[in-house]
């Protein structure tokens, strides 16, 4: 059985207890409020109704029997919230909103059931409203949990619609300090936000944003990413190496995305040692596959493929990985005889096509894999959890 199933049966079993034992206590004092025998019988329906793996009408029957009062308010927006589950958020908002018609709700119950109608219009897209609901609970006579619990909804409807400085402004500063998967997220809204500045033709404002994105989180690669595309620019290629060059400290995973655009700032700045440098660097800290690449394509230009060949070799060995090997037979391709480079050919072509059904990056949150890097996961929104992938299929 489902997850979903399972909680609906547990929501079934504890209004089942609870009706029960209030209906049996009084039919035996005589009681006049006593539920009446039908409500048992309606409960015990809808459990078969679990049982035979028929939900849908195994909630019908709990919503419909169960009296709307102050006892049985948590029972009703479980309901609620198990039909949004499910993909009805339509039938949740009516649950929501008829119990946020009654006049008897307390403040903090009400808050609750506020918040649960948000994340139903959230959920249905209805995003207006979902704001015009937590804005209002904001400014309401509710505990500081609930209003807390609504600020996160309205960073998440902010994201949703690309307000980037409306989330920043509902997440600071109390979110961003006490979430890590909030402040990770808020300094990648700075980083949108220098995007829009820069495409504004306002590189002072984008570049302000950006270092703003490093004080929220220091380990925001996508920061020094772009404050070098942002030097590149304005042609000022040695800082927007020396931008670039801070990502392998940052996290030694994105290596790989900083490669070619450093090889061309130093090529620009005509510094090959410079750029050999950095490769070696690389290759004693993070020897990645990306790296052994540029190494072995600056060995060749400068030695021949001998060398290069040799030098892949070695690198293989220790650190074995199919991009490498499908590399090390382009090098041999670029030197053999007719009847070697037909047996080479067949052999690349099952590596291209394994290399082709395999992801670049993947989330390390979700496990969504791409062939480009997405800095927020398009399965789960998390920002800054994509990755290139390492290892024998990876770097």
């Amino acid at each position: 059985m489902s997850d979903v199933l399972l909680l609906a049966l547990l929501v079934a079993a504890i209004a089942i207890g609870w009706w029960l034992g209030r209906w049996e206590s009084g039919r035996q004092r005589g009681r006049r409020d006593a539920p009446r025998g039908a409500l048992p019988r309606d409960y015990f329906v809808g459990l078969n109704y679990l049982l035979n793996e028929q939900p849908d009408r195994a909630i019908e029957t709990f919503t419909q029997a169960l009296e709307v009062n102050s006892d049985t308010i948590e029972t009703h927006i479980a309901l609620g919230n198990l039909y949004r589950s499910r993909g009805e958020a339509d039938r949740a908002v009516r649950i929501h909103q008829n119990l946020l018609a009654r006049p008897s709700l307390t403040a903090s119950q009400s808050g609750q059931v506020q918040l649960e109608l948000s994340r139903d219009f959230l959920h249905l897209g209805l995003l207006d409203r979902a704001e015009r609901l937590l804005l209002s609970l904001q400014k309401s006579n509710v505990d500081d949990t609930q209003k807390l619990s609504a600020r996160r909804l309205l960073v998440d409807l902010f994201e949703r619609e690309k307000e980037w400085s409306q989330a920043l402004e509902a997440a600071q500063p109390q979110l961003v300090r006490e979430d890590s998967d909030i402040r990770r997220a808020a300094a990648h809204w700075q980083c949108e936000l220098a995007l829009e500045h820069r495409a504004n033709s306002s590189p002072s404002l984008a570049r302000k944003a950006l270092r703003q994105a490093l004080q929220i989180d220091e380990r925001c690669v996508r920061a020094n990413w772009l404050l070098g595309q942002l030097e590149w620019d304005i042609g000022q290629y040695r800082d927007a190496a020396r931008y670039w060059q801070r990502v392998p400290e940052q996290d030694e995973s994105f290596t790989a995305i900083v490669l070619e655009p450093l090889q061309e700032a130093y090529r620009m700045l005509g510094d090959d040692d410079g750029w050999w440098q950095f490769l070696e660097r690389q290759l004693q800290q993070t020897p990645q596959t990306s790296v052994v690449i540029m190494a072995a394509n600056t060995l060749r230009a400068r030695q021949g493929s001998d060398l290069a060949c040799a030098f892949v070799s070695d690198q293989l060995r220790d650190h074995p990985s199919l991009r490498g090997i499908d590399y090390l037979m382009d090098l041999y391709l670029w030197d053999s005889d007719p009847g070697e480079r037909d047996r080479l050919e067949l052999l690349k072509q099952h590596t291209t096509q394994l290399l082709s059904i395999r992801p670049r990056h993947r989330c390390q949150r979700c496990g969504f894999g791409a062939e480009q890097l997405n800095w927020q996961c398009p399965r789960c929104r998390s920002w800054g959890t994509s990755k290139p992938v390492t290892g024998l299929e990876g770097e």
